[in-house]
């Protein structure tokens, strides 16, 4: 069946606003919570090793119902999966504002991101079933510009909200805008039916994800993703006391990404996917190395860097998944965004115990105040250009093995 011509235009807009405001749901669950983060410390008497099990929770669910979504997509369809993504992000939302303590707030950051995990496994392929050709290209990159692009709203308007004293709970309230709305786009409209043609059984995936370069991908992408989710998730923590503004940092952070992406096509022509990953990795680790050794207007350089560094890890991995790897389909790519996510989860914990551990370092050496948190913070991020720092070897035995297959192919 033609899906284009069973969605009405009208149709086919609404659903695509509703995906669009559904990631940006996704932009302010992120971008709030790094703003509160200090609050929540505060107000809970929480260490950045508890915070850091809290972040974690979030980068835990949504993999969890990413994975489970792109396994039951076919099944239940687009539109089941964005139920439960509206249930679960109004459940962790309430659950968070009415927190009386940590273990609540673990469990309210875990909803938000099977939330967020329901919006990536639904909408993607919604877009890809709703459009073809190259209009679907372009709308998928309207798209995916979202997640930074609600980012630079979330993290100003929780600036905006913490500059005028306005509490926490609020802050995390106004994530139910985004949410409201892409509901009520999404009320009673017509999805259309689950493309099947060409998606291969998941037996065939699954061999091909053994091959050797899927699994390369595989641990590159777990690097790539606490490269950029590390350093934004505790931005508010590391960098309070570096003389820049968090939230400003990451909005600047957020917004050349989003422009960045914007431009991608020509970025990636220019250079080629292996060219891409490897100038970016270099990029990251001068990022987050300046990150951890500059104060006050410098910062904001590092954060160029660093954003020059991450904006194209995420789509150009997948899009390495896509055409390097193309028998592992679309579950392929759903795992692969789910070891991303994992990866996250799994160290945030371990950055939380860094900060303590730093602090505790720098304590012995007699700082205090303001100077014991830059200092703590700066120590932690300069153990995080190991990250980036790992990619770049990586990613240059990455380009020439790529360049000898491809000369092989010849």
């Amino acid at each position: 069946m033609n899906m284009m011509t069973t969605i009405s235009p009208v149709n086919k807009t609404a659903l695509f606003n509703g995906s669009c405001f559904a990631l940006i749901t996704t932009a302010f669950t992120f971008a709030i919570r790094a703003g509160i983060l200090q609050q929540l410390g505060r107000q809970f008497d929480l260490s950045a090793g508890q915070l850091g099990f809290i972040n974690s929770m979030w980068f835990l669910g949504f993999p969890i119902s990413m994975i489970l979504g792109g396994l039951v997509y076919h099944r239940f369809g687009p539109k089941r999966i964005m139920q439960v993504a509206f249930v679960a992000h109004a459940l962790g939302v309430l659950l968070t504002i009415y927190a009386g303590g940590y273990t609540l707030l673990l469990v309210s950051t875990l909803f938000i991101g099977f939330g967020n995990g329901c919006t990536e496994a639904a909408c993607n392929p919604l877009i890809a079933d709703s459009y073809s050709g190259v209009k679907m290209n372009k709308m998928l990159n309207r798209f995916h510009m979202w997640f930074p692009g609600g980012i630079v709203i979330g993290s100003l308007l929780s600036k905006l909200m913490t500059d005028a004293a306005i509490n926490w709970q609020i802050q995390v309230g106004i994530i139910m805008i985004p949410t409201l709305i892409y509901a009520i786009l999404f009320w009673g409209k017509t999805f259309p039916e689950p493309q099947t043609s060409g998606a291969g059984s998941l037996s065939g995936n699954l061999k091909a994800m053994l091959s050797p370069t899927y699994i390369f991908l595989f641990i590159c992408m777990a690097l790539t993703a606490i490269t950029e989710f590390g350093p934004q998730q505790w931005v508010g923590l590391i960098m309070g006391s570096s003389g820049a503004s968090p939230m400003l940092i990451l909005a600047l952070v957020t917004g050349l990404m989003a422009i960045g992406r914007y431009f991608a096509g020509p970025v990636v022509k220019a250079l080629g996917q292996t060219g891409v990953l490897l100038i970016s990795a270099i990029f990251a680790t001068i990022g987050v190395y300046l990150f951890s050794t500059v104060t006050g207007p410098l910062v904001y350089l590092a954060a160029v860097c660093f954003a020059i560094g991450v904006c194209y890890f995420w789509p150009t991995m997948v899009g390495s998944v896509a055409q390097r790897t193309p028998l592992t389909g679309a579950f392929g790519m759903s795992i692969i965004g789910g070891v991303g996510m994992f990866s996250s989860s799994i160290f945030q914990p371990i950055i939380g115990r860094w900060i303590d551990n730093a602090r505790i370092e720098m304590m012995l050496k007699g700082l205090s105040g303001p100077a014991l948190e830059l200092a703590s913070g700066q120590l932690t991020l300069a153990k995080m250009t190991i990250f980036p720092a790992t990619l770049v070897v990586l990613f240059l035995i990455f380009f020439f093995w790529q360049r000898k297959i491809l000369s092989v192919s010849k």
